[in-house]
């Protein structure tokens, strides 16, 4: 395997200078960096693995990532920006029906996903810069979910004496558990009673009734 070149870039190109065959290359070692860090992890993943795996050679990396974090974290974000994406609900949904077509379509990609979501939460249990990345992302779930409790507690739909935010963080860490404990850990569970069950606790705990579905 050939060696790191002596002199590498420290600064990578931005993003936004680089050229459509760049782009091309800078998305071929993102997939290839995935591909690695799910079959080695991230302790044992190394930067010549990554350029082997996107067909380029050692010092093209560099142009690109500065490091094997560098380009960690960049999967992390996209990570978490399809796991925590929400496309536009219908208008004419009920909070329940909203609340039910968000926690499926975040299981759908976390079970996309699965074998990312494992090794960035175990990443975040060393590592305080993905802890905090963790954190943040989790913080704009929780959010935009507790803006949507307050908005239906205003409307009379949902208990005025819970608080959102700690309504919001609740739902999410059970959510978040259950699926951890579902896909990645391997519990075994039957796959509509595990998703039926977090959709009616999640209903139940916020007092919302079978009439709003």
């Amino acid at each position: 395997m050939a060696k790191a070149p002596v002199n590498t870039p420290s600064v990578p190109a931005p993003v936004e200078s680089l050229s459509a065959r760049g782009r091309a290359t800078r998305d071929a070692l993102l997939d290839a960096a995935q591909r690695v860090f799910e079959s080695a992890g991230f302790l044992d993943a190394r930067v010549e693995q990554i350029a082997g795996e996107a067909g380029v050679a050692y010092g093209t990396f560099y142009r690109y990532f500065e490091s094997k974090e560098h380009v960690f974290r960049e999967l992390s974000t996209r990570l978490f920006t399809e796991v925590h994406s929400r496309e536009p609900w219908a208008t004419d949904l009920s909070p329940a029906q909203r609340l039910i077509a968000s926690n499926r379509a975040y299981y759908q990609a976390y079970r996309r996903n699965a074998k990312m979501m494992a090794i960035v939460e175990q990443v975040a249990t060393f590592n305080e810069e993905f802890r905090t990345l963790r954190h943040d992302h989790r913080s704009q779930v929780v959010d935009r979910t507790s803006a949507a409790i307050r908005h239906w507690q205003d409307e009379g739909l949902v208990r005025a004496s819970l608080d959102p935010v700690m309504a919001a963080r609740a739902m999410s860490a059970m959510v978040d558990h259950t699926l951890y404990l579902w896909l990645v850990q391997g519990d075994a569970a039957d796959e509509e009673a595990v998703l039926d069950t977090l959709d009616e606790m999640c209903l139940g705990a916020l007092g919302l009734t079978g009439d709003e579905r």
